[in-house]
């Protein structure tokens, strides 16, 4: 067996992250009295990756990027609500969303009946996480959970992957891969951390030239093919 230690991505690789956060923004504005629509959906969802992909650049810290996003969105629709106090009712809400990718959950079984150690490795909020973890009864399956707030870093900072090696016991390079949807956090940190690298790219993205995951697949299905 080529591969022992699997660091595994939470959302969009696991857990399907757009329809948790899909029903949490709706629930939150419908308590400040605002209609979900569509159209506020779909622009969050671009706003909310702006500001995670300045966080992954280092332009932003976590703690400004989960008040701003909501100011920003409130500026532009012209709503006059508290973003500080709304994120606290999304957060609320998204902590218990915790919808599978079809094939996640038996992946892991495969992947732990198969003698593979895996940890999590995620950016999301520690709080928020593991209320998601246990309402997807995730727990059993990893031998530690690396989230970013308490790692102190953030993918694809190096410095989050080493932190997670030190936990590591029996750590080594050449027999960990990396798992994710993101090339900017799990690809790009994998990379970065001289570790190998398998892309989920489940909505047929362009690969960009600069990177080169170890592996690709289109589904969780395939990842059997290669473990």
């Amino acid at each position: 067996m080529r591969y022992e230690i699997l660091l595994i991505d939470l959302d969009d690789t696991i857990l399907d992250f757009g329809a948790g956060e899909a029903k949490a923004y709706s629930r939150a504005l419908t308590e400040f009295g605002v209609s979900p629509t569509p159209a506020l959906l779909d622009r969050y969802r671009e706003v909310n990756v702006c500001w995670w992909e300045k966080l992954e650049r280092g332009e932003a810290d976590r703690d400004a990027i989960l008040v701003e996003r909501h100011r920003q969105m409130f500026s532009e629709q012209g709503l006059n609500l508290d973003p500080a106090a709304f994120e606290d009712s999304y957060h609320r809400n998204l902590g218990l969303e915790h919808d599978f990718l079809p094939g996640a959950r038996e992946l892991l079984d495969y992947l732990k009946g198969r003698g593979y150690r895996l940890f999590l490795a995620s950016n999301g909020v520690a709080e928020t996480q593991y209320s998601r973890l246990a309402g997807a009864k995730l727990g059993p399956y990893f031998e530690a959970l690396f989230i970013s707030e308490q790692i102190g870093f953030h993918k694809p900072d190096p410095a989050y992957f080493a932190r997670c090696f030190a936990r590591i016991p029996g750590f080594a390079r050449e027999k960990t891969l990396m798992i994710g949807d993101s090339l900017s956090s799990d690809i790009l940190g994998g990379i970065r951390a001289g570790i190998d690298t398998l892309w989920l790219n489940r909505k047929g993205k362009t690969l960009p030239p600069e990177l080169r995951p170890s592996y690709q697949v289109a589904d969780l299905e395939e990842i059997r093919k290669i473990l």
